[in-house]
């Protein structure tokens, strides 16, 4: 959101990834002969068994009678948006040996390797190979290594790959149990609205856990601990838990039956049914005109003031003042400001702060911004009686570090102290403080293909660096609602690219969040679903507000499909939100200027 004009299309997407694919590693040269003890150890390696100890994401793999290499049979894997088409298996191997692995590959950027050895993981690589080319590395176990991944993969958006007679050469491992049914699983007492946190007693021989919710698998995790999100309020929820190895699952543990809490929370349970959202101009002036805070219509259920912006990028001090009377002739006074705000409160209505926009860069990189900015956050929200903050970021204000690959976990300075001083905000004003995000569509649904600098660097470290800002607040959050403008084309659930200015790229956007998706692709890192009454739909209220601009129509086709599941198009969603929250536009005095269009349409589909 920008003061002058549209706001920037945000930057190129990622650097080249070949470069990634440069670091990735090249062909291997021959490895040393295995010694006359050892055995091939991958199971159906030539695919004669069709699939059978062969695991491939998204079902992306296939057994074909032509082109073989041996045998009559090879495999056919084919890559798919954000899914490399990864075929795997586990094999178990014994502590401190040496192990070579070898196939025969045809297709473009076809990968070979291993992981989980205990050492060093390796993999090897074929740019462009025609006909079938052998694909061979080694590898030595770590002194505890029972066990390891073995795989081939193609590269995101390439064509078709094939393999065929895949081995595994090296000493033969000890058989390995199935672990027993975990024991003692409980849930802690940070039950919230919308999640259960879980404990259970950890499984001799265990490598991992499944956490399954209802009789469905909900998690994947390496720990004995974990917390199931994305819950709906005041209502009991049934959970299972298993120990997982190479040998296989247990079997599904005592079942332990919670309550989520009562309340929306994030401070939503203030705020109607359906809610529009709006965007004030009350620091600066440009094409739209200045509208004082009394004038704003009673159509807006929350008003964002822009904007609070730093000192400097990296001081953490905010401040806000109202447009100076040159740029702005009818700005009201600092108190008749105070008091029309009152006045709208008094209404029904939510005042908060945004922070940033186009031109607020706001970088929380030391310990010491991170304090500044709560103490200065917490005056500006005093001294105008506020009822909580929105984080508008842009730009360069969050990106990832290098090696920072979890959005669960995160571990970059800027990241870490934004989720933390935003914690102590909400413990500060408690339940009723409103807390609303504003990223644009480059730091969330973007994060489905590329997160970060990538796992071989190249990739714009800023690709889905808001999931673990969103994910770590999800149970303060009040409202999320993207800028779906000034966007790139973005790739949906269906793995097709969607693109802005129809109802159906908010459709494909919005679904997104309602459903939960993998972060790049990665199955075992999955951003869970948020709450329909946490989410609404970003628009610019006009033509003049900024590219992607949606006709009423188009807006409304948007909210049957979502909410209704009528006027689709050509996209599946993946469930029915009646409880969609609302809109959100940049801006309410944009809207003003186009004669209320947006909020006027607003009205009339939701009965305001």
């Amino acid at each position: 959101m920008e003061r002058t004009g549209p706001p920037a299309r945000f930057s190129g997407l990622l650097a080249a990834l070949s470069a990634a694919l440069l670091v990735a590693g090249g062909l291997a040269a021959s490895a040393p002969a295995a010694a006359a003890a050892d055995t091939d150890l991958a199971r159906n390696g030539g695919f004669e068994a069709g699939l059978d100890g062969w695991s491939c994401t998204g079902g992306s793999g296939a057994v074909v009678s032509t082109p073989t290499h041996g045998g009559t049979s090879a495999l056919k894997a084919t890559p798919a948006g954000s899914d490399n088409a990864e075929c795997s298996q586990t094999v178990t191997v014994k502590p401190d040996s040496t192990y070579t692995l070898s196939a025969w590959v045809q297709g473009s950027y076809v990968y070979l390797g291993a992981s989980g050895t205990g050492t060093t993981d390796v993999s090897t690589w074929t740019q462009s190979s025609p006909g079938w080319t052998q694909l061979t590395t080694t590898f030595k176990t770590g002194a505890a290594t029972t066990s390891v991944k073995i795989y081939t993969h193609g590269w995101y958006g390439t064509p078709t790959y094939y393999a065929d007679d895949l081995t595994l050469v090296g000493p033969g491992g000890d058989p390995v149990a199935i672990p027993a049914t975990p024991a003692g699983l409980r849930a802690g007492t940070t039950t919230t609205s919308s999640s259960v946190a879980l404990s259970w007693t950890g499984s001799t021989g265990a490598a991992g856990y499944n956490v399954y919710r209802g009789g469905t698998k909900v998690l994947s995790v390496t720990g004995t601990s974990a917390t199931v999100t994305g819950l709906a309020a005041s209502t009991a929820y049934s959970f299972q838990v298993t120990a997982t190895n190479s040998a296989g699952e247990s079997a599904k543990s005592a079942t332990v039956t919670a309550t989520t809490a009562a309340g929306g929370g994030g401070g939503g349970s203030g705020l109607p049914t359906h809610a529009l959202v709006g965007y004030l101009h009350s620091s600066f002036a440009n094409g739209s005109g200045y509208t004082r805070m009394a004038d704003v219509p009673d159509s807006w259920d929350v008003i964002d003031l822009a904007f609070g912006e730093p000192t400097s990028v990296t001081s953490g001090d905010i401040r806000f003042s109202l447009c100076p009377v040159t740029e702005c002739p009818n700005v009201e006074s600092v108190a008749e400001f105070k008091a029309a705000i009152k006045a709208k409160q008094a209404a029904g209505k939510k005042v908060l702060i945004s922070i940033g926009g186009q031109n607020g860069q706001v970088q929380l990189s030391t310990t010491a911004a991170r304090d500044t900015f709560v103490s200065s956050v917490s005056k500006i929200i005093d001294d105008y009686g506020l009822d909580g903050l929105d984080i508008d970021f842009e730009g360069h204000s969050l990106s990832l570090n290098t090696g920072d690959t979890d959005f669960r976990n995160p571990t970059t300075p800027v990241i870490v102290n934004l989720i933390s001083a935003v914690k102590t905000l909400k413990a500060k004003y408690g339940d009723k403080f409103v807390l609303t995000m504003a990223p644009e569509t480059f730091f969330v649904q973007l994060g489905y293909q590329y997160y970060g600098s990538g796992p071989w660097g190249g990739q714009d470290p800023r690709a889905g660096a808001y999931l673990p800002v969103i994910h770590a607040l999800r149970d303060d959050l009040t409202l999320l609602h993207v800028q779906d403008y000034n966007s790139g084309s973005i790739m949906g659930l269906d793995n097709q690219y969607h693109s802005m200015g129809g109802a159906d790229f908010h459709i494909a956007m919005t679904d997104m969040l309602l459903t939960g998706f993998p972060v790049a692709g990665d199955t075992t890192k999955v951003f869970p679903a948020l709450r329909p009454d946490q989410v609404s739909i970003g628009l610019p209220a006009s033509t003049q507000a900024g590219n992607g601009y949606t006709s009423p129509s188009e807006v409304d086709k948007a909210l049957n499909c979502l909410t209704k599941k009528t006027d689709c198009g050509s996209y599946t969603t993946h469930g029915t939100w009646p409880g969609l929250r609302g809109l959100m536009t940049w801006s309410i005095n944009w809207d003003r200027f186009n004669n209320g269009e947006f909020s006027k349409n607003f009205d009339a589909y939701f009965g305001g």
